[in-house]
């Protein structure tokens, strides 16, 4: 079997072009990014091995594992993560949030930014490779998320601090902005079916799937510099609900921000002056 056969046995066993492509550089050592090397050694002949290891991960692929927990890699706001099922797999629509929390925060003079619910380190790891001089913190519940976070941020040599807790229940101090992309599916929702692979603890929460940023919205004004923000990723019917309940807590400039296929993604607010 060279690469080509490769990639159509793979498609025949009913992997996407992308995901059969992504599985075979995987499996010959080569980095995701490089498509162009299939077409360079298209005729080149897998080895056994290799061609052991794509059946056995397309089994998984097509099961509903996600990809990035297959290669042990994504590629996030242009940086590199190591990815496992202790953590979520990070969405390219949670890159709506780093874009605005960088909108916010100052760009050169140094300010403090919390990433609640850290998971892979994803959010906070962006913020400090575009803006250096802020002071990260990201916080987990899950030591083992934590783990990754600090993992990621050793490789990619990104200075944070790593802090365990129950969102801001124990953190000390007041931030520039607090960002966080918590849970939010509702704990009957189907969907959650599909996404059985990943952290059920990191994806659900409550009947509503509002629990959590509930939880954040009220602690977060004592944890807010005056004018501070606070962005939250959420569902892509819950703005109008989350906007309000910003609203309610006394928070001004109240808005959303729309993901990659126009929905309303994330929403925000500041702490009054």
């Amino acid at each position: 079997m060279n690469v080509v056969q490769a990639m159509q046995h793979g498609m025949a066993l009913g992997l996407e072009r992308l995901d059969a492509q992504l599985l075979v550089l995987h499996v010959l050592g080569q980095a995701a990014h490089d498509r162009a090397w299939l077409l360079a050694h298209d005729t080149d002949a897998l080895p056994p091995q290799a061609a052991s290891l794509l059946e056995a991960l397309a089994a998984r692929r097509i099961a509903g594992e996600p990809l990035a927990y297959l290669t042990g890699h994504k590629e996030f706001f242009g940086l590199d993560l190591r990815i496992d099922a202790r953590v979520l797999d990070p969405r390219p629509d949670t890159e709506t949030l780093v874009e605005w929390a960088l909108e916010v925060l100052p760009s050169t003079a140094a300010a403090r930014v919390m990433d609640l619910g850290t998971g892979s380190g994803a959010i906070a790891l962006a913020l400090k490779a575009t803006r250096p001089h802020l002071t990260v913190v990201a916080l987990d519940y899950s030591t083992d998320a934590l783990a990754v976070a600090q993992a990621n941020a050793r490789r990619l040599q990104l200075d944070m601090q790593c802090i365990q807790g129950s969102w801001l229940e124990s953190v000390e101090g007041r931030f520039a902005a607090i960002v966080s992309n918590p849970p939010y599916i509702r704990t009957d929702d189907a969907h959650l079916e599909a996404l059985a692979h990943e952290p059920l603890q990191a994806l659900a929460s409550g009947q509503d799937g509002l629990d959590d940023i509930r939880r954040i919205i009220a602690q977060a004004p004592k944890h807010l510099e005056p004018g501070g923000w606070l962005l939250l990723e959420h569902g892509y019917d819950q703005a109008p609900t989350v906007c309000a309940l910003l609203e309610a807590a006394g928070f001004t400039k109240v808005q959303s921000r729309q993901d990659l296929a126009g929905i309303a993604r994330c929403s925000g607010g500041s702490l009054p002056r």
